[in-house]
């Protein structure tokens, strides 16, 4: 059985975390949170966020550019509805009490577009990266991306996916927001849904 350990809020990079009241400012109550692990890699969540309503319309395809140059701190390989696929995180900054996660994942097919689409979501209808967490092994701790709000209509601070396809030998950019680790935590590992797990990733 778990045993669940207090929210560590999660803002974007320029808000101004409120100590101790688990909320945004200007934003409804809400955010990242933590969970106490009960081994290195850890354990799935209890319970997912609330399925996100399906858009009345759905938007156009989104466009991936070629394979940008970034300076690549972790990488891994990995294989998903027969394309081969790769992860660059290219950042783990850490600002006051959050961390923002970047990454690239790279389509490595020459012929075939790889859809995002839910793939890294926690629902079938939710169109987000939001099953990305971090995991610190030495503390057993999972951070889960943050949200805006507590309610059904709460949104993670995270990229959408509604529509993204990869195009063969194209990548596409990706965030999400944690709530920081203790300061003397300078390496986690990243767990992707697909894309599986990168161990000992730097913090900056």
């Amino acid at each position: 059985m778990y045993r669940k350990m207090a929210l560590a809020v999660a803002a974007p990079t320029l808000a101004v975390l409120l100590t101790g009241c688990g909320m945004i400012p200007g934003l409804p109550q809400g955010g990242g949170g933590e969970e106490k692990q009960t081994g290195a890699q850890g354990r799935q969540p209890v319970s997912a966020p609330a399925q996100q309503e399906p858009a009345t319309q759905a938007p156009a395809q989104q466009e991936t550019a070629p394979v940008q140059q970034d300076k690549v701190i972790a990488s891994r390989k990995a294989s998903d509805d027969g394309k081969e696929l790769r992860a660059d995180v290219i950042g783990l900054v850490r600002q006051g009490r959050t961390v923002t996660l970047n990454w690239n994942v790279v389509n490595l097919s020459k012929d075939d577009s790889w859809f995002l689409h839910n793939r890294m979501s926690t629902g079938t209808l939710n169109y987000t990266v939001d099953a990305v967490s971090l995991i610190d092994p030495v503390n057993a701790k999972r951070y889960r991306v943050a949200r805006n709000g507590t309610g059904e209509d709460s949104q993670c601070v995270c990229s959408k996916t509604q529509g993204l396809q990869v195009k063969a030998d194209g990548s596409a950019s990706l965030y999400a927001v944690f709530g920081a680790p203790p300061p003397d935590v300078t390496k986690v590992n990243i767990e992707f849904p697909v894309l599986g797990v990168l161990t000992d990733v730097p913090i900056s």
